[in-house]
């Protein structure tokens, strides 16, 4: 099949599946023509690569998931182990973020939001320490 209609069957864009032919993740095999020629188990490769960066996993995490894939010999403890390991860094991001909306959760509830100048969000940004009045 050609690429609009691999791109079509596994959600990704044509641009996105040259991408990932150009690093490597996808070898496409050329029709006598010289065009890229998908096969179904091409598109299972491109579904598992949308879902797995839909997760979250960079190309080169993808890039292991791949040829654990591929691996029918593999040992379940490496996926588990990459999958633990990202799990644990969307974590870290989720305790980021929660912090960063309790900081302008508070930086906001201090600020007035009238026609005054003096805002304590603006200071907050500056690193300015808010003068109790």
């Amino acid at each position: 099949m050609n690429i609009g209609n691999a791109a079509e069957k596994s959600g990704l864009s044509a641009k996105t599946i040259r991408y990932y032919e150009d690093i490597g993740l996808l070898q496409a095999d050329r029709a006598g023509n010289g065009y890229r020629d998908y096969s179904m188990s091409d598109v299972h490769r491109l579904r598992f690569l949308q879902r797995s960066r839909s997760l979250g996993f960079s190309v080169e995490e993808c890039r292991q998931l791949l040829s654990l894939y591929s691996d029918k010999d593999r040992e379940s403890a490496t996926v588990k182990a990459i999958a633990k390991a990202k799990l644990t860094e969307i974590d870290r991001k989720l305790a980021e973020l929660t912090e960063l909306r309790d900081t302008l959760r508070v930086l906001m509830r201090s600020c007035h939001g009238d026609k005054r100048p003096d805002c304590p969000i603006i200071e907050g940004l500056g690193g300015k320490d808010r003068v109790a009045a």
